[in-house]
């Protein structure tokens, strides 16, 4: 079989993951969905997640086809044709994924009922849906964009448009369920002292509905485009060796193998005699790595590729359990820099936010550190190419980090519905139970996310020199300078603009709370329903007004400097990106989740529990950190991957062209 055809593998991969997506999507939906009540709750959720994305869909489609015009005029049709592909099959992903998290949280919610066993067993498994989908339909798409067009433009245009989808669902469901959030725990929770899952609290569906957007779909398709810009960077890169040399389509033989390997990791996540959930889902992520590193393995030696690469291939699998660690440490409720910012919390909110703020800053240190050495490790047994598949690998891993991830807001509706629908104590308990441990997943995943995004830009910004011709970006160069300040600036003004867009739509959605309290009599007492769908109304008109701006920001910048400076400058803005956007993504996401979870910590009846000086202290850290952990810090993943996919798109062009202004 010559080399070429190996990508056939990667198809088959794709649809062996499509199987079993297919397989946990009918268990989970063969479950009881609860009592009337339960179901009208989770109606109201699945709902408002999918009119959400109808209108999302309907908003980013005419940017979309501007985009999609641009490159087939300017680059290939092939390239735009691939393009909407790549944006279609993205897209598809988030959608079937949140379309069985919001009908997985009710029959959690039931499961917990009969124990723990089976409500994770069905959460987790509602959440594989998603990994796997998402896993399936990027191989099967790179896969087939690759086998079809036979065109380096074409795959370059695939993962473009993964990219734009993964820009509009991260910042779009960000800015929903941060909204939502907000007005549901400034408002209910402070000011009227109720549970943000509180059937009195008309932000009640709104913010349960964001999860959903933000956790399930934002991540989906945050990892899809990490995926498939990763395959395809490492892919150009092998062209360098010469079309049909296995270095070309070993990439896609390494998503096939991590399909297959996060299969086989699913079924070890069980719980074991001390009931552990962490425990229970570390057990899958570990199995599927060692599986993993065995296949990968045999696959390279069966296929003649040197050893050296597959030590290259298993830093990046070491990365993503050390990263999984290190945010484990800073962002767990019971580690010690949580229990430190709840501490501080008895003193008031201002010095919670002085220790949150320092525990986000320490928590980049030893990620960055660890990226750097897996970088210089792979590197070392394979150039350039090393690195690029090391983040390949690692990236391989997304079904299983997808599973975990998108248990999270399936375990937080299903304790909301158990909350607002009057369940049993018993069941509470243990819906809280796996809530507490989603909000470290979500965490651990987001650490995965932008350390995975760090190494998925960098194989871009080698591919890119590539394509240009830059061996050598000198920094004395004045253009170089100019483009390292402004690519370092980007994540900067990218993150203000997403955290006062989160401030607008919280200012409306808590006065929309306030005036419900106060002109809908009956609420507090239970006698009269509060509007949940202006809530839900307000977070999706909000979200969708906030779309454009950080994309034109993230398309037009690398095409105005690339074109008015030259390669070389583009490159600068590139390096300056990837570095400032992979610390400021660490110190959000860290910080705020460390935030989260010290609130919850005092929420166990520690230091004086709910509704104490040091809750109050707690909830406004919460609060600040909730955009910084599901808004900001996610959306600079794609911001980075962006600006370096639309560099490599238009890097043919910026080469043949001589700097306006040098």
């Amino acid at each position: 079989m010559a080399f070429a055809e190996l990508a056939v593998y990667g198809i088959a991969g794709g649809v062996l993951a499509l199987i079993a997506a297919a397989y946990y999507a009918r268990f989970v939906l063969s479950k009881n969905n609860g009592t009337p009540k339960m179901q009208e709750m989770a109606s109201a959720i699945q709902s408002g997640a999918e009119a959400y994305l109808k209108r999302q869909l309907i908003t980013i489609a005419l940017f979309a086809v501007i985009v999609a015009a641009l490159i087939w005029f300017g680059i290939s049709s092939s390239a735009a044709i691939a393009f909407v592909f790549g944006a279609a099959a993205s897209y598809l992903a988030g959608v079937i994924g949140m379309s069985i998290s919001v009908r997985a949280n009710v029959r959690t919610a039931e499961a917990a009922k009969k124990g723990l066993k089976p409500a994770l067993d069905i959460a987790f498994k509602g959440g594989a849906v998603t990994g796997l989908t998402v896993v399936g339909l990027g191989l099967i798409g790179l896969a087939g964009v690759y086998m079809y067009f036979n065109d380096v433009s074409a795959l370059i245009g695939f993962g473009l448009g993964a990219s734009l989808i993964s820009l509009f669902a991260r910042v779009g469901g960000g800015i929903y369920t941060k909204a939502a959030d907000v007005g549901a725990d400034l408002v209910g929770k402070i000011e009227k002292g109720i549970p943000e899952d509180d059937p009195r609290n008309p932000a009640f569906i709104a913010d349960n509905v964001g999860d959903n957007v933000g956790d399930c779909a934002g991540m989906g398709a945050d990892l899809f485009e990490s995926l498939v810009v990763t395959l395809m960077a490492t892919m150009l890169l092998g062209l360098a060796f010469g079309e049909g040399s296995l270095l070309v389509v070993l990439p896609l033989l390494v998503g096939a193998i991590g399909a297959v390997s996060g299969i086989i990791g699913m079924q070890f996540v069980q719980l074991g005699p001390k009931k552990n959930i962490m425990n229970a889902l570390n057990k899958g992520t570990y199995a599927t790595v060692i599986v993993f590193a065995a296949l990968l393995f045999m696959a390279f030696a069966w296929f003649g590729a040197r050893i050296e690469l597959w030590y290259a291939a298993i830093t990046g699998l070491a990365l993503t359990i050390a990263i999984s660690k290190i945010t484990e440490y800073y962002t767990v409720k019971e580690g010690q820099p949580v229990k430190e910012i709840a501490f501080a919390s008895q003193t008031g909110a201002g010095t919670n936010l002085i220790q949150g703020l320092a525990v986000g800053l320490q928590s980049t240190a030893f990620p960055v550190l660890a990226i750097v050495a897996a970088i210089l490790i792979a590197n070392h047994f394979g150039g350039v190419y090393g690195i690029a598949l090391a983040a390949a690998a690692m990236l391989s891993t997304t079904g299983i980090i997808i599973a975990i991830d998108s248990y999270g807001p399936i375990t937080d509706n299903a304790g909301g519905i158990a909350v607002a629908t009057g369940m049993q104590k018993s069941v509470r308990r243990i819906t809280d139970e796996l809530d507490a441990v989603g909000n470290t997943t979500k965490a651990t995943t987001k650490g995965f996310a932008i350390a995975s995004a760090a190494l998925s830009a960098l194989s871009l910004f080698v591919a890119y020199s590539e394509s240009v011709g830059l061996s050598v970006i000198n920094i004395l160069e004045a253009p170089v300078v100019a483009g390292l300040f402004i690519g370092g600036l980007l994540p900067f003004i990218f993150a203000s603009y997403l955290m006062k867009a989160v401030g607008r739509a919280a200012f409306k959605m808590v006065e929309e709370v306030r005036h419900q309290f106060k002109t809908i009599k009956g609420i507090m007492q239970g006698t009269a329903k509060p509007n949940y769908a202006r809530c839900v109304d307000i977070s999706t008109s909000a979200a969708l007004k906030e779309l454009f701006t950080p994309a034109v920001l993230a398309v037009t910048t690398p095409l105005i400097v690339g074109f008015a400076f030259g390669a070389a400058a583009l490159g600068g803005l590139l390096a300056g990106a990837i570095v400032t956007g992979l610390l400021l993504a660490l110190f959000m996401a860290n910080g705020g989740a460390a935030w989260d979870n010290a609130k919850k910590y005092i929420e166990d009846g520690k230091l004086g529990g709910k509704g104490s000086d040091a809750h109050k202290a707690a909830v406004v850290g919460d609060t600040v950190g909730d955009p910084f952990k599901d808004t900001a810090g996610p959306a600079l993943n794609s911001l980075i991957k962006v600006l370096n996919t639309v560099a490599l798109i238009a890097a043919a062009l910026i080469a043949a062209n001589a700097p306006l202004f040098i």
